[in-house]
């Protein structure tokens, strides 16, 4: 059998720097994959771009990475947060995206072995997050997701 790979998500709405940061250092995570669109706004406090990489680095030692690719479209995001679509819609037009962004192709699961995708909602129910980890993960047995709450 292959080795187990495990993919992790988080939030840091509702979190303190000390509880995420803390959270990351527990479940031994060794990259922070950064998937939000703006990652830079003045609301993200202790998760601001700038700021995260730093404290990543300097509390936990913990590697920082944004990927793009795994972002929503700036539509796509204002359609869903104004109540132009449902869930199961948003669903069906992010996972189109992820595939029109070959990410099949240039992205291997394997390369996100106890990294962490982060998002800035709390919960992973209804966060894109939640999506870019199970598209990677289908088809393989291998693959342990773990949502940090």
């Amino acid at each position: 059998m292959d080795k187990i790979i495990t993919l992790s998500t988080i939030g840091f709405t509702k979190k303190t720097a000390k509880e995420f940061f803390n959270m990351l250092k527990d479940n031994k995570i060794t990259k922070v994959i950064d998937i939000r669109l703006n990652n830079t706004i003045q609301i993200a406090g202790f998760a601001k771009q700038p700021n995260l990489q730093y404290f990543l680095k300097e509390l936990a030692s913990i590697e920082y990475q944004h990927i793009t690719d795994f972002t929503p479209s700036k539509e796509l995001l204002h359609d869903y947060q104004h109540n132009n679509l449902d869930w199961d819609k948003y669903i069906e037009i992010f996972n189109n995206l992820l595939k029109v962004r070959d990410v099949e192709r240039n992205y291997k699961v394997e390369d996100f072995n106890n990294c962490c995708f982060l998002c800035s909602e709390a919960s992973a129910d209804t966060c894109h997050r939640r999506l870019v980890v199970e598209f990677l993960a289908k088809n393989k047995e291998n693959v342990i997701i773990n949502h940090i709450t």
